[in-house]
């Protein structure tokens, strides 16, 4: 299965199957993490055709998407000697493709970068779109650049020693399309469970055509392609508070989902039914859908650090019904502040 990305200024494949060879005609740098190189590099280098190839390890961890990370990618490039028809290789989560796509954004002002992606949730989403970059203290992914692709291979066969925990945020990511674009494949997703190799390939296939769909008409988040942020605004804070270790990226979306939910609810975009059927969904792959706010008024302010705000305004995704979604920065303080209070008791 082959799903084209079509911008204004390029165009890639997403390569939905078993891996295939990769040749290339310079040299190449592989950037993984030591969990995934332990269960599959072997795989992947027996795929790969190129002048040289290296791979750097960074450590693990959303903790570790840091501008030392960067840095450390950087100087294995030069000390290999890359030049700008090298190509980075993104060999494993939305983190490290994030870092790696953001370091291929600024080596030498700008090299080819390529996207394996071997968690559920970089499969569905992260490797598709171009977003790259890295946290700081003041936020998630406040540093970072447009940097798209020259293609994408996804392989399910890296999902086979995927955790359970990392398989669920995936499916996060798998229910947020479905409630922002399909209300037909939200009701698919409550029908069939995604443990098997055919359903699975279905929900990858139909998550990546959404993205590609919306990433095709809006690549730099002007407009629609800010719905795929749907249970972010609320999630991003969530990270920040918990400092990226105590929830998967995918899970803080999964709870952020269940906030803009009730926030959806309150102002009448949404029925608590609909609410509650994706609770539903999302709690029996056992992702977190409830959070302890502990100070309201210090969580309210870090929604004015997410890049979807503007100014003094704060601009919330919310899901209309399930099947559509709705971008405003319209909704007042008390309204807001009343629902964050419901998850501060």
């Amino acid at each position: 299965m082959i799903v084209n990305i079509t911008l204004p200024n390029s165009s890639y494949d997403v390569n939905i199957d078993k891996l295939k060879n990769i040749k290339l005609n310079s040299k190449a740098v592989v950037v993984t993490n030591p969990t995934v190189s332990g269960f599959h590099l072997d795989y992947l280098l027996s795929h790969i055709e190129a002048k040289e190839i290296s791979v750097v390890t960074i450590p693990d961890g959303e903790e570790y998407k840091t501008m030392a990370t960067i840095e450390m990618i950087l100087e294995h490039c030069f000390m290999q000697k890359l030049n700008r028809s090298s190509v980075l290789i993104a060999f494993g989560g939305g983190v490290i493709g994030d870092m790696t796509g953001f370091a291929a954004s600024i080596y030498q002002r700008g090299i080819d970068f390529i996207q394996i992606p071997t968690t559920l949730l970089s499969q569905v989403d992260a490797s598709v779109g171009g977003k790259t970059g890295i946290n700081n203290k003041f936020g998630k992914n406040l540093i970072g650049a447009f940097h798209q692709p020259i293609e994408v291979n996804i392989d399910p066969y890296f999902l086979s020693t995927l955790p359970k925990r990392e398989f669920g945020a995936g499916v996060a990511e798998i229910i947020k399309m479905a409630v922002c674009f399909s209300r037909d494949f939200f009701l698919w997703l409550s029908a069939n469970r995604l443990d098997g190799k055919e359903n699975i390939a279905i929900a990858i296939q139909k998550s990546v055509e959404t993205k590609a769909y919306v990433v095709s008409i809006d690549e730099k988040e002007q407009g629609v392609r800010a719905a795929l942020n749907y249970g972010h605004t609320f999630g991003h804070v969530i990270e920040n508070e918990t400092k990226y270790s105590q929830y998967l990226h995918g899970e803080a979306v999964g709870i952020g989902m269940v906030m803009a939910n009730e926030l959806a609810v309150r102002i009448g975009l949404m029925t608590k039914e609909d609410a509650q059927k994706i609770k539903d969904l999302l709690n029996s792959y056992d992702i977190p859908t409830t959070y302890y706010i502990k100070d309201v008024e210090d969580f309210y302010n870090h929604f004015f650090l997410d890049k979807k705000s503007l100014d003094d305004k704060i601009k919330f995704i919310l899901p209309v019904g399930i099947g559509d979604v709705k971008i405003t920065d319209e909704i007042n303080k008390d309204t807001v502040i009343s629902v964050l209070q419901g998850f501060s008791k």
